[in-house]
């Protein structure tokens, strides 16, 4: 996704829809950002907030060069309307941004658990039934997907704004040392155990096929890494690293 904005020209405009504080951050002050959320959290990051259903977006047609849906497709009732809308909001030959979790996994079934449903209410199962549904109501051609792992960073004691559920407890209390080591052990498999779901690219996006997942996942702020990049970084100390992003403890598996 921070390739994506990495890679636009000065002055794109990019949607960050369903955003509620943002849904990422960049350095860039040369892009027009605009947040989109029914409701405009107290705390904002930078770029333009709106109040707006994502079925019905107050923009005009071909406005935006690239729009990011991370992590919020899950939560709109009226799927197929906000499909359609980011169809026509998007401007032609430009780049499309989609992340969602698999509902079939462990971590989306603790999450769900743990926050009574966690406002989901699109269960999505498969890669292909994503990218068909999005291809067929966005007009979008699909060019690439990745799959994603988890950190359960969401239980993360660090992350809590508010009083966290009792069932916290089951989890250390949301200990990072224990979600770490945790982690490492659910990471051994491989499978629906430490993934938890998909990253889509659609449009014209550089980037095709099935990309390398990154299984390094900080329980503290959700950041991916390669196993390279760790060690290019000099983040690696002996089996463990430091998050290059927030600072989190983590233990390292191996690609």
């Amino acid at each position: 996704m921070l390739d994506l904005i990495d890679g636009l020209p000065p002055g794109a405009r990019v949607l960050d829809l369903g955003a509620r504080t943002g849904s990422f951050h960049t350095n860039r002050t040369d892009l027009v950002i605009v947040r989109v959320d029914l409701e405009i959290a107290p705390a904002r990051g930078d770029g333009y907030y709106v109040a707006a259903d994502a079925a019905r977006l107050p923009f005009r047609s071909e406005a935006f060069d690239l729009i990011i849906s991370n992590h919020s497709l899950e939560h709109f009732e009226a799927l197929d309307e906000t499909l359609r809308e980011i169809g026509r909001a998007i401007r032609p030959r430009r780049a499309l941004y989609v992340a969602v979790p698999d509902a079939g996994t462990l971590t989306d079934r603790i999450y769900r658990w743990m926050a009574r449903g966690g406002g989901h209410v699109n269960a999505f199962r498969s890669a292909d039934q994503v990218t068909a549904l999005i291809e067929k109501l966005t007009g979008l051609p699909h060019r690439a997907t990745r799959d994603l792992y988890t950190s359960l960073s969401f239980l993360n004691r660090r992350n809590f704004t508010a009083r966290p559920p009792r069932k916290i407890a089951l989890f250390a209390f949301g200990s990072e040392r224990f979600l770490a080591v945790l982690m490492w052990f659910l990471r051994l498999g491989r499978g629906s155990l430490s993934r938890y779901g998909w990253a889509f690219y659609f449009g014209e996006v550089p980037v095709r096929g099935d990309l390398e997942p990154w299984i390094n996942v900080c329980v503290r702020c959700g950041a991916g890494y390669a196993e390279a990049f760790l060690r290019k970084s000099g983040a690696l100390k002996r089996r463990s690293y430091r998050c290059p992003e927030c600072g989190g403890w983590n233990l390292l598996t191996r690609s």
